[in-house]
Parts: C-alpha cells; sequence; structure tokens
C-alpha cells in the first residue's frame, strides 16, 4: 500500500536532496551583521499585515455609515480584535520604517550602481507602495484625523499641475468626501496595492538571483573564515529568529500601547490639529513651508532625483572628482527628514 509521502514522490519527483541544492545558494559573509539583512524584515511584516488584514476585514464594513462602527466593535467587542489591530497598526509601523532603512542601507553602501539600477528603482516603487498602504490604512478608520488625512492628502493631490484634478476625483469618486470614497480607500488598500507590492517583491527577489547579492568585504573579518554561508538553514534560521522577536515586539507593543479610536469623522467640524501618521510628518511639514504647487512640484521632483539617483551618481563619479559624493549627499538629506520630521512631531499648532 503506497505511503502519502510515495504517492506524492510519484507525481512530484523531486527529492529533499534536490530542494536542497535548488535553495542552498552560497550567501556573502557580511549578511550576517543585521545592518546587511534588513530586505527580509519588511517581507516578513508584509504577510504579519496580509494576516491580520484579513481577520480585520472579516468585521471591517468599507462605508461612512457603517466604518466607525466596525472598527468600534473590533477594538471593544470582537474576541482579541484590539490585539489584532494593535499588531496591524504596529506591524504598519515597523514594514514602513524597515523598507526606508533597507533603502537607506542599499544607499549608502552603493548598492544601487551598476548593473543594479533597475532594482533600486524597483526599490522606490515598493517604498512607495508601502506608504501608499499605510496612508489608505489610517484613512479606513473614519475618525476625525483620518477623514481630514484624506481630506488634505486629495486637494494636495488636486495641486498637481495637469493630472491634479483627474487625480483628486479618481481618490474621492467625486469633488469631496462622499459615499465612494472610502469603499475606493479600501479596494486600494485591501486589494489593489497588496497585489501590486506582491508583484514587486516577486520582481525584487527575482532581479537579485539574477545579479547576486552586492557582496562587501569588512578589515575585521579573519582571513582563514569562509567568505560565504549557506542560505538553508543558516540564513533560514536568523531569518526566523528575526521574525520571533519581531512577534513578541509588536504582541508586547499591542498590549502595552494598544491602537486607540478617537472622535467619529463629523465633515462639518475641522479639527484645531491636522496630523498625518509619523512617516508623512516630513511631507507635511515641506507642504506647510511653500505654496502648494510649489510644494507639490518640488516634492516630485524630489522623488524623481530619487528614482534616477544611480545614474546621477554614475555621472558625479565619471565627471567629478568626488566618486563619493553621494554618501556627503545622502547625510544631509538624511539630516533634512529628521529635522523635518521633528518639527513637524513638536511643533505647536
Amino acid at each position: 500500500m503506497a505511503t502519502p509521502v510515495r504517492w506524492i514522490q510519484e507525481r512530484l519527483p523531486v527529492s529533499g536532496e534536490d530542494l536542497r541544492e535548488l535553495t542552498n545558494e552560497p550567501v556573502p559573509n557580511h549578511l550576517k551583521r543585521w545592518w546587511f539583512a534588513l530586505g527580509g524584515t519588511p517581507a516578513y511584516l508584509f504577510v504579519v499585515q496580509i494576516v491580520t488584514g484579513l481577520l480585520l476585514a472579516v468585521y471591517y464594513k468599507p462605508a461612512a455609515e457603517t466604518a466607525y462602527e466596525s472598527v468600534r466593535f473590533i477594538t471593544e467587542e470582537a474576541a482579541y480584535g484590539w490585539l489584532v489591530r494593535g499588531v496591524h497598526k504596529w506591524g504598519a509601523t515597523f514594514m514602513i520604517a524597515a523598507v526606508i532603512l533597507h533603502q537607506m542601507r542599499v544607499y549608502f553602501t552603493g548598492a544601487y550602481r551598476k548593473p543594479r539600477e533597475i532594482n533600486w528603482m524597483v526599490g522606490m516603487c515598493m517604498l512607495i507602495c508601502t506608504l501608499m498602504l499605510g496612508f489608505t490604512g489610517y484613512c479606513l478608520v473614519y475618525e476625525q484625523l483620518s477623514y481630514w488625512g484624506a481630506a488634505v492628502g486629495a486637494n494636495i493631490a488636486g495641486s498637481v499641475p495637469v493630472v491634479g484634478e483627474w487625480m483628486k476625483m479618481a481618490m474621492l469618486g467625486g469633488d469631496g468626501f462622499n459615499s465612494q470614497t472610502l469603499p475606493r480607500f479600501f479596494v486600494l488598500h485591501a486589494a489593489v496595492l497588496p497585489t501590486l507590492l506582491t508583484l514587486l517583491v516577486i520582481v525584487h527577489i527575482g532581479i537579485i538571483r539574477v545579479q547576486g547579492v552586492t557582496e562587501f568585504e569588512f578589515g575585521d573579518e579573519p582571513e582563514d573564515e569562509p567568505k560565504y554561508f549557506n542560505f538553508f538553514p543558516e540564513h533560514i534560521l536568523s531569518e526566523l529568529i528575526i521574525g520571533l522577536l519581531l512577534m513578541v515586539v509588536l504582541t508586547a507593543l499591542a498590549c502595552i500601547v494598544p491602537a486607540t479610536l478617537g472622535p467619529k469623522a463629523d465633515p462639518l467640524v475641522t479639527p484645531e490639529v491636522i496630523k498625518p501618521e509619523w512617516f508623512f510628518y516630513v511631507a507635511f511639514r515641506w507642504l506647510k513651508l511653500f505654496t502648494g504647487t510649489v510644494a507639490v512640484l518640488s516634492t516630485g521632483f524630489i522623488v524623481f532625483i530619487m528614482f534616477v539617483w544611480p545614474f546621477i551618481d554614475d555621472w558625479i563619479r565619471r565627471k567629478t572628482k568626488y566618486p563619493e559624493a553621494s554618501v556627503w549627499i545622502g547625510i544631509v538629506g538624511v539630516l533634512l527628514i529628521i529635522l523635518l520630521t521633528v518639527w513637524e512631531a513638536v511643533v505647536a499648532h
């Protein structure tokens, strides 16, 4: 009598040795340092977001009349709803932070240079997609701050020359917040953006598999130490340990600092303080420093520069005497981002 294992092997003739050979590509030694292994962290957190998001979607009702009450039910009445919502909220925060840190690591180590320019641009698309997931998720709660945050975001989109009005109409489903707005945000948050991000992750990993991981050597490494280690089980075990630690931290934060619920959205009452989530503080402060169109165009220009930076960096390295100018430009950029973020966080309104 055929066992289940033999039955499967007859139809899928792949042995454990074949699987080990397929997945056990040597990994450069520098990936033992946590700073260089940040790529797996947002991928793990993305899985956490998908699982907790599906659980929240069981109760969430994307309509102006029902959204707030459904979130209140999840937070106060559904079994462990407060925990799932807390893990989802803190997972979003950690995921955005991890993607930003990973992109920074790639930038400051020059891992975007030839032949990896395309993967840098894919990474930028992933960063924007992650930020949009955070924005749309924030708007779905339909509390006072999230409602007005969505309204401000739509108005900013509307100030983009030529396509602004179309973008605003596409976001809101009309000239202003209406019965079509929340369903659109929900579809974006729960279907369109996760699907797009999944495809981008597949492309990103596919390019890495084709090109290989950027290799670095450090002076403190022993000369007799092998330059590579096995992907399985060594690297996989490291990623699993990071994942378990993240789950402990996320669960602890969800219990100690649980997700709260502010006042229900009121279109007739403008709150004294309108603030987005922390990851948009820098853009919010930038928009306050300049007039609408100038701020939007300059923001778009900065994003464009970030997309094509590998080619700008290549030109700087070939045409000037400052081959590592990108490092100093990056330091200035990071300090400016931190300054604007802290300024927006602490300034009185």
